[in-house]
């Protein structure tokens, strides 16, 4: 069993599409096929279960994913731990909320890049729980999370802390006015969507109307339009705070401020690149350690 085809596998596997994978891995479809049927035949099982739609893991399949995860993630690691005293290079694959990329990322990610050319840096942004699986997996490197870190495979440590308001159009003067209006939110397993849920509920208002607009651009202009209203940290808006489009209301302390953790898997080896980008982020990385 090679490990080129286990990467193979892998991405069919990620994108459910033997066309996706190839595209994504720069090979023609046929290689693709052909390495896929190499396995099974060598593993006497089918691995994938074809539809119409695509195709899907089968039993088998599912197995040798979480064994194609370790090997493959191994293998990237004994790489990195080969070339870990040299100046940092290579790839550092991130993951981030939408929020965070926006407000914290973009002067870190150039103060790295400057200090370190040769890093191939990438950024995925998504819901906190599909990064924490992406870490897993060794899809990513990295993630900075919205929510707290549980999984036992995982540790992290707090990098930075928001102020968090309701947003709103500034034509609505009161909260009890604003949580009449819908509110508008990320896709499920985001951690202001959360928040902002609970706190409509427990003040004793009825369930809200949910709007998913999937980019934080959408949100903001959605919000100051009079669409509805979010919970976001008052510093994604400061231009249409001062130009009077939106309005922030103030909550109570209790659950007016949300911290943003930096994940990564407990049993990976740190490679000269994620350690340099680590030693960057702010103070309490180090008093974590």
């Amino acid at each position: 069993m090679e490990s080129s085809d286990l990467r193979v596998f892998q991405m069919v596997a990620r994108e459910g599409s033997v066309t996706k994978a190839a595209a994504r891995l720069g090979y023609v479809q046929s290689n693709v096929t052909a390495r896929i049927r190499h396995l099974e035949n060598e593993l006497g099982t089918p691995l994938f279960l074809r539809h119409n739609r695509g195709m899907t893991l089968s039993a088998g399949g599912r197995t040798l994913l979480e064994y194609a995860d370790k090997v493959v993630g191994l293998l990237d690691e004994a790489a990195l731990a080969l070339s870990s005293a040299l100046e940092p290079a290579g790839p550092l694959r991130l993951g981030s909320t939408q929020t965070a990329a926006a407000l914290r990322l973009p002067g870190l990610l150039t103060a790295y890049h400057t200090k370190y050319p040769n890093v191939r840096l990438s950024l995925e942004t998504g819901h906190s729980p599909l990064l924490m699986e992406k870490v897993l997996h060794y899809e990513l490197d990295a993630a900075f999370v919205g929510i707290p870190c549980e999984h036992p495979d995982l540790q992290s440590v707090a990098v930075f802390e928001e102020e968090v308001a309701i947003l709103s159009a500034a034509s609505m003067t009161s909260l009890e006015e604003a949580v009449a209006k819908p509110i508008l939110v990320y896709n499920m397993g985001c951690s202001y969507r959360e928040v902002l849920e609970k706190w409509v509920v427990s003040g004793g208002h009825p369930q809200p109307v949910v709007m998913e607009l999937g980019t934080l651009e959408a949100i903001i202009g959605g919000v100051a339009a009079g669409l509805g209203i979010t919970l976001l940290p008052r510093a994604v808006a400061p231009k249409q705070m001062m130009d009077g489009t939106i309005r922030a209301h103030a909550l109570p302390d209790s659950i007016n401020r949300m911290k943003t953790e930096f994940v990564t898997r407990k049993d990976s080896f740190a490679g000269s690149a994620l350690r340099a980008f680590m030693a960057m982020l702010p103070e309490t990385w180090d008093a974590a350690e």
